[in-house]
């Protein structure tokens, strides 16, 4: 072998496998295990949804969720381009924005099987936000802070569906709350 053959294959070695140091002073490599290791032990803090609108609308918006403490999730959400008046705003099961009227993203998210209802209602599902509130401007403001929503753990939202209904939730009918059909669609991301 050449003298310049063994560093070399040291190199090749390094990328392709991802060699690491041993001892104190070791430097971790960035492999796919480790990363998926380190993203799996992070908590989640901030998880966020870009709104899109559904086909033909022109809804668009952000829903930020942040951890205050405690079991406490302070939602806040900006959102243009509803019609005045109150709108359905939930949690949905699934992800997926996928279909032109957002029925890809399923029902509410609602992994303890309860009843809809208002989110200050003793039982409701998971994914109960109750309504957002749109000005003549067609501007939607939510700002609330809740203690069943999670951010991490088996009943996490992120990876989960935010929808906006194009009607007001009446926080009674089972089981969606009668908010009629589904005008933006965004998937919960971590931050």
């Amino acid at each position: 072998m050449g003298r310049f053959a063994l560093p070399g294959m040291c190199v090749f070695l390094a990328l392709a496998l991802g060699c690491t140091k041993s001892g104190p002073n070791a430097t971790p490599t960035a492999t796919g295990t480790q990363t998926q290791m380190t993203q799996a032990g992070t908590q989640v803090r901030t998880a966020v949804a870009e709104l899109q609108p559904a086909a033909g609308k022109n809804v668009h918006g952000t829903v930020t969720f942040e951890s205050v403490g405690g079991k406490k999730v302070k939602v806040t959400a900006q959102i243009t381009g509803l019609e005045p008046g109150k709108h359905g705003f939930h949690v949905h099961e699934k992800g997926d924005c996928s279909a032109p009227d957002f029925t890809s993203a399923g029902g509410h998210f609602n992994p303890t099987n309860a009843p809809h209802g208002a989110p200050t209602d003793a039982q409701h599902h998971s994914g109960d936000l109750g309504n957002l509130e749109v000005n003549a401007k067609g501007e939607g403001h939510l700002e609330t802070t809740v203690d069943f929503l999670e951010l991490n753990g088996p009943n996490s939202i992120v990876g989960k569906g935010l929808i906006v209904h194009a009607k007001a939730d009446d926080l009674k009918t089972q089981p969606t709350g009668n908010a009629g059909g589904r005008e933006a669609c965004g998937v919960i991301k971590a931050k």
